[in-house]
């Protein structure tokens, strides 16, 4: 088994507290690292606040080389990194790769970033008070950035944070999912052979208890959290002053108008309900069918999904493969159950093997149960029929959460009153909500969070506007 060093303040090192890395396809140990705890943390803290004035001084063009050099060395290296994601996080390995090719693209989008860091020159003589003044706005780091990444995507969403601090000018320290933390230490082997300030960056998996300090310390200016509700508006309690953003989760919706192209949606349904086991938190599990197709369009869904090979996440042709650990798999299947036993019929699926659920496609659903009304992060999705366009609408905002939603129209009219009425953060139209590129403005409102993603819009986040006005 290799030993993966956690990385402290610019300097690999490790704990007397080890612990093995299992595949969760099988369950076979490959790996080994270490868990970090406050002393660790308090070092790596310290090593970040000393190098904040050399960070936010760091020219445009230095961050950019920077960014750049960590994009193309995961490019050179892509096989490995993807192999390695697939063998801790149980993703097939076509998800893998892509996963990889997300994460150098959003290092490449940072770099572009670093060179129009926002600022801005203010007329002052809009009153008779500001004649003979001019003001000017500039952006400045907000400090020390502590960044606290999930299992499911641990590559491309702790990518999500550390990139656009680097190009803001912040130090980060980053709290990887104790389960899967070596996509981010593999990472850090690629940053520390950059030119970046050691102490910038550390990558410190962390029992919760030691990582709470990420939360209420307060010299960390901004927490950056993605993962479960419960935990993340409880981080924000408990966070003091600082800035808090928040990628939480989901029960994401699709509305399916009988103008719609049946095969395109069902092609991409298919995509959007069973990607990574639905670990997805904009995995698609509502899908809301006009009733003039519903029949149609559920034979070819259920047809689709009993094609879906399950196996290895080594292989290349698996579909589908293993759920993060037997516990989630064992809950996905209670809920399955529960929902059956309150009326619900069951299409196709609904089986376990180990950490492995079988795709489920479940209808005569209702809004209450379980695998309607909560994230279920699994490979199942309810298909209902509507018979008005609003209903539809109405039965996605009925929900707690409101992260993104999709919807396969022709209509123009449609379109725009699922953009006015939807209560998401975005809204895919001809595509499932499981669309993602890694520029644009990601997050939602309700309990699936709080600002935004993207990296522009991060970077904006982990930077303060400074105003200064000269009297001429």
């Amino acid at each position: 088994m290799k030993h993966f060093d956690i990385y402290l303040a610019g300097a690999f090192g490790h704990t007397a507290n080890t612990y093995e890395i299992h595949n969760p396809y099988d369950n076979k140990a490959f790996a080994i690292t270490s868990k970090a705890g406050k002393e660790e943390l308090e070092t790596c803290i310290r090593k970040a606040q000393s190098v904040e004035e050399e960070m936010a001084n760091l020219p445009g063009w230095k961050r950019t080389q920077i960014l750049n050099q960590i994009a193309d060395a995961l490019e050179a290296n892509l096989d490995y990194h993807a192999e390695l994601l697939a063998m801790e996080a149980g993703k097939p390995l076509k998800y893998a790769k892509g996963e990889v090719k997300r994460a150098i693209q959003t290092f490449r989008v940072a770099a572009e970033e670093a060179h129009r860091l926002p600022a801005e020159h203010l007329s002052m003589d809009w009153t008779p008070a500001g004649e003979n003044k001019e003001g000017w706005v500039k952006y400045f780091p907000v400090g020390t950035i502590a960044a606290i990444a999930p299992f499911n995507f641990p590559l491309n969403l702790a990518t999500h944070k550390i990139a656009p601090a680097l190009a803001a000018g912040c130090p980060v320290i980053l709290k990887p999912a104790s389960s899967t933390p070596l996509s981010t230490l593999a990472l850090a082997e690629i940053i520390d052979n950059t030119e970046l300030p050691k102490g910038a960056f550390s990558v410190l998996p962390m029992d919760r208890e030691s990582g709470n300090q990420l939360v209420t310390d307060e010299r960390l200016k901004l927490l950056t959290f993605t993962g479960s509700p419960e935990v993340g508006w409880k981080m924000k309690q408990n966070a003091g002053k600082k800035k808090v953003v928040l990628e939480l989760g989901g029960n994401a919706g699709v509305i399916i108008t009988k103008d719609a192209d049946i095969d395109l949606a069902v092609k991409k349904c298919l995509v959007g309900a069973f990607a990574y086991s639905g670990q997805v938190c904009i995995h698609a599990q509502r899908i809301y069918v006009e009733k003039d197709i519903f029949e149609e369009f559920t034979r070819k869904f259920t047809a689709e999904t009993e094609k879906l090979k399950l196996g290895s996440p080594l292989e290349s042709s698996t579909d589908v493969s293993a759920m993060i650990d037997e516990n989630n798999a064992e809950r996905v299947k209670s809920w399955i159950d529960e929902a059956k036993e309150q009326g619900a019929q069951i299409l196709t699926g609904g089986t376990r093997e180990h950490t492995m659920v079988k795709p489920t496609i479940l209808t005569k659903t209702t809004n209450m149960m379980k695998v309607c009304a909560l994230e279920i992060f699994g490979p199942v999705v309810a298909v209902e029929p509507f018979d008005h366009f609003d209903e539809a609408v109405n039965m996605i905002n009925d929900s707690r959460y409101g992260l993104q939603a999709g919807v396969f129209t022709d209509s123009i009219d449609r379109m725009n009153r699922a953009w006015r009425k939807l209560e998401v953060g975005g809204v895919i139209i001809n595509d499932v909500p499981t669309f993602r590129v890694d520029h644009m403005p990601y997050g939602g409102v309700k309990e699936s969070g709080l600002g935004r993603e993207g990296v522009k819009y991060s970077i904006m986040d982990m930077m303060e506007p400074r105003l200064l006005v000269k009297n001429l």
